[in-house]
């Protein structure tokens, strides 16, 4: 064979082999090809949609923290005044017991006074009657004796 007919043979074979691989191998490549497209479509859709839920969840996060944080910090000043409330009630009945306890120590050291100066009184009566049998043992003057007498009962 010449030249020509080679080439026009060859030209008829690769005609038939494309319009093969046009048929029944390229459509299935293509078909391939549109899925892998379509799946990495899908993927970048999927992951831009993540990212907006992710950044919506970031968003939540924030305020859910902002939320807890302001809660935390109101229940940290209601714990707070509660302490201060307890320390004022606290010392005003420490005052009130303290002035309870004051009161009493004053009463009794009033009625320990009084005891005190009743017994004085005792004493002194006990004394002056010893005095006066002293005096009378020694000497007998009524006018003398009822001065000291009259004087020592004005100041008991």
């Amino acid at each position: 064979m010449s030249i020509t007919g080679t080439l026009i043979v060859q030209m008829i074979v690769f005609l038939i082999l494309v319009g093969f691989t046009m048929k029944y191998v390229w459509p299935p490549i293509a078909k391939a090809l549109d899925e892998r497209a379509q799946k990495i479509a899908d993927g970048l859709a999927a992951a831009d949609k993540a990212k907006a839920a992710l950044s919506e969840a970031d968003k939540r996060v924030e305020v859910e923290l902002g939320k807890a944080r302001n809660e935390s910090a109101q229940r940290l000043a209601d714990a707070e005044r509660r302490a201060q409330a307890i320390v004022e009630e606290a010392k005003a009945r420490a005052t009130e017991e303290g002035s309870k306890i004051v009161a009493a120590a004053r009463a009794e050291a009033e009625q320990q006074a009084v005891k005190a100066r009743e017994a004085l009184r005792e004493q002194v009566a006990v004394l002056a009657v010893k005095g006066a049998e002293q005096i009378l043992r020694k000497e007998v003057n009524p006018a003398v004796h009822a001065d000291l007498l009259a004087r020592l009962q004005t100041e008991l």
